[in-house]
Formats: C-alpha cells, sequence, structure tokens
C-alpha cells in the first residue's frame, strides 16, 4: 500500500493491501463498510445478532477471497452487499428449513419408551394366566374364554353352550374366582 494515512488510501489499493496480507487495509475496510453491510443484513434476517453474524462472514468471505473482487466491474461496497445478501438468503432459506423440519416432527406422534420391567412383568402374568386356565375345568374355562376374551355377554355364552344361563355365570364366576388364585399365588 502506499505511504499516504490509511483513510484516503484507494479501495483498489486496500484490497491490493489483503493481497499481501495487511492486517490494516481490512481494518479500514471494515471500518469503511461495516455499517452498510450490517444495516442490509439486518434488513434481510430481522435479527440483530443474526445480522452480526452474517456481517462478519462477510469479512471473512473477502479476506479469504478478495482475489473475487473485480475494481474495474464495481465498487467494493456493491461487492460486500452482493455477498451479504446471498449469505442473509443462506441464512433465511436454512431457518426455514429448520422451522419445517421442527414442525414437521413436532407433529409426529411420541414413540413411547418401552418399560422393560412392564413388558416382563406381564408377559410373567400372561405365562401365568394361560398356565391357570388351562388348569380349568374345561366347562369353566369353555365359559371365561366366551365371555373375556370373546367380548360375548352371559346370553350369548349360554346360547352358544346350549346351557342355562344361570349355569354359565357360576361357572364363569368359579373359572375368574380360581384364576385369581392362581394369580395371586404366583404374586407370593
Amino acid at each position: 500500500m502506499s505511504s499516504e494515512p490509511i483513510a484516503k488510501v484507494s479501495e483498489s489499493d486496500l484490497v491490493a493491501g489483503l493481497r499481501g496480507g495487511d492486517d490494516s487495509a481490512m481494518a479500514e475496510i471494515m471500518r469503511r463498510h461495516r455499517g452498510p453491510v450490517l444495516a442490509f443484513a439486518r434488513r434481510l434476517v430481522g435479527d440483530q445478532a443474526r445480522a452480526e453474524e452474517v456481517t462478519q462472514e462477510v469479512f471473512l468471505r473477502l479476506w479469504e477471497k478478495w482475489d473475487r473482487f473485480d475494481a474495474p466491474t464495481g465498487t467494493l461496497r456493491s461487492f460486500l452487499l452482493a455477498i451479504t445478501h446471498g449469505r442473509a438468503l443462506d441464512l433465511v432459506r436454512a431457518d426455514g428449513a429448520r422451522f419445517r423440519r421442527e414442525e414437521r416432527e413436532a407433529r409426529q406422534p411420541l414413540t413411547p419408551v418401552p418399560d422393560v420391567q412392564g413388558e416382563v412383568e406381564a408377559r410373567s402374568v400372561a405365562t401365568t394366566l394361560r398356565r391357570a386356565l388351562a388348569d380349568l375345568p374345561e366347562s369353566e374355562r369353555r365359559a371365561v374364554e366366551l365371555a373375556y376374551f370373546g367380548g360375548h355377554s352371559y346370553r350369548t355364552v349360554a346360547r352358544m353352550l346350549g346351557e342355562p344361563e344361570g349355569t354359565v355365570k357360576s361357572r364363569i364366576r368359579t373359572g375368574l374366582a380360581r384364576l385369581r388364585g392362581a394369580l395371586t399365588e404366583e404374586d407370593r
């Protein structure tokens, strides 16, 4: 860069200073253009913190890719604002995609966490119940199965078995009492 005060150096000379890794050139570019870049970013993203994030990325890209600036085709400010526009739109799109993804996930039904202990206990009770059912006399077992596993009323079970309703009720009550006893003994 030239020996004149940095505030009077041309933008093309400042960019040339970036080529040589001159920190003072970058500082001057930021002093001159940070305000407009930040204001534009804030208008695009609608949030001060996100705008500052975009602004920082814009100047970082300039520092890393200074060679993309072409002085004859435009000003440094228009170049920086073009980078700001692209980066801000990327951020807004990413936020929109994240929001849509979170909305989809929020609408998904929650998968219950398996209760291993509960499943083991339920299987144990089911095994005990199957054994206890198998031990019931055939007439009680059939009546209980039709009423409780088949979902039929006493009257329907009586018709299905060709037995009087009172007899079927008695067999079901007796069968359930035996099952209750078998399950109670299993708990001990």
